[in-house]
């Protein structure tokens, strides 16, 4: 491909292809690139296959960034009833499970499909598998020069959409990061989002008992501005937690911060022992394990110093607000998380303040995007990193 080309995107998952069809059915000649064999894997594995492709609800709100404006522009421009009139041209039979998310009724490749159509409807070159060993600014100041493995490509505008380093096992890599910082672009730390959250061994040993139990709480951790709360499902591990809420909760966490988990939200546990005393005849595991998993109480009550067969009328006050304060506001101190290898998503990226919110291009370099999971831009649990993958890719896809 000596000839030169309009658009050259690098990475066809969700952003990548998104933008390449837009930019292509605008008349741009595009050629998309990816290093993987298998296209758009991340869309395959997501929502246990049948890809939560987006949130009903989505909006500014729902994201995290160090520049929480900046997703306003491009969401408010390509919104969740967009891309859904899209999986309605296409037939696409879907259903909402809860709180907004869409699934596919029958799989993800639907979706992965859907947008390749799209692609053909641009007519995008495909070049995959492709490895991209380097791109430059051309020597003459008009675009760039990209290195591949299958000789070089040289366009007008480059757009990367390579993604986080979340699940390397599919083939996650540095590579939008390394670009970033060869034009000179700063990063906000990346750090693994919507992952597990892991405990010291020995002080977790009491509860790996209780793996596979899994119960709706409610999760908070920071303070005042800076806190965080979400009503999810928690689901204990070997390790930890897991689970919609830590997932969620996790985004938010901070190495050292502790986390507040509520196990149950709609009793006021202390009031209720204390109030019952003279006519709870059942001992406290028995009476707990009307509202709670039976495993869970046992495990608890032993781990927090109180007798399962202890009759509630015999207790002191004291200990049943203590007990209520356990059930209440559990609180835990994270030593870490199980990284990208379980990660859902990368937090940090790409600075968007470097960026332009209208058509993703870095500021300082004209005609170099980034989009998607690269960027600073980090959405929820539940079909919102997908929007902002169609609304970024769109943004871009309009620009180039």
């Amino acid at each position: 491909m000596s000839k030169k080309i309009d658009v050259a995107v690098i990475g066809a998952g969700a952003a990548g292809m998104m933008c390449a069809a837009v930019a292509g059915q605008r008349g741009k000649s595009v050629v998309l690139i990816d290093h993987a064999g298998k296209l758009a894997e991340k869309i395959r594995i997501s929502g246990g296959g049948r890809c939560n492709f987006t949130n009903l609800h989505a909006g500014p709100a729902n994201f995290l960034s160090e520049n929480p404006h900046f997703c306003k522009s491009a969401l408010s421009r390509y919104t969740p009833q967009d891309f859904l009139a899209l999986v309605k041209r296409y037939k696409i039979a879907f259903h909402e499970k809860h709180k907004g998310q869409l699934f596919c009724d029958n799989s993800a490749e639907d979706i992965i499909s859907m947008l390749k159509a799209e692609c053909d409807a641009g007519k995008v070159s495909w070049r995959m598998p492709c490895k991209v060993d380097d791109v430059q600014r051309a020597a003459d100041g008009e675009g760039f020069i990209i290195q591949t493995g299958e000789g070089e490509i040289r366009a007008a505008s480059v757009v990367v959409a390579t993604g986080g380093l979340s699940i390397p096992k599919i083939g996650a890599t540095d590579f939008s990061y390394k670009i970033a910082k060869q034009f000179d672009i700063k990063l906000i730390e990346p750090r693994p989002a919507l992952v597990p959250l892991t405990f010291d061994a020995a002080a977790w040993e009491p509860f790996v008992p209780l793996s596979g139990i899994s119960l709706e709480v409610d999760i908070e951790t920071g303070e005042k501005k800076n806190k965080a709360q979400f009503r999810e499902d928690l689901l204990f591990t070997h390790r930890g937690l897991s689970g919609p809420a830590v997932l969620q909760i996790s985004s938010f966490w901070q190495p050292g911060q502790a986390i507040r988990v509520n196990l149950l939200p709609e009793i006021d546990v202390a009031q209720e022992l204390i109030e019952g005393k003279s006519t709870i005849k059942k001992n406290l595991s028995n009476h707990l394990s009307q509202h709670l998993p039976a495993r869970l109480v046992d495990g608890l009550l032993v781990a927090n110093g109180f007798a399962p067969d202890a009759r509630v009328a015999d207790m002191q006050d004291k200990r049943l607000r203590q007990l209520g304060e356990n059930l209440n506001r559990w609180v835990l101190v994270p030593n870490g998380s199980e990284g990208y290898r379980k990660a859902e998503v990368t937090r940090g990226g790409v600075d968007t303040r470097a960026l332009s919110q209208q058509t993703m291009m870095a500021n300082s370099v004209p005609g170099l995007y980034f989009i998607g999971e690269a960027v600073d831009v980090t959405g929820w649990l539940g079909g919102y990193n997908f929007q902002w993958a169609w609304a970024s890719g769109v943004a871009a896809g309009q620009a180039v």
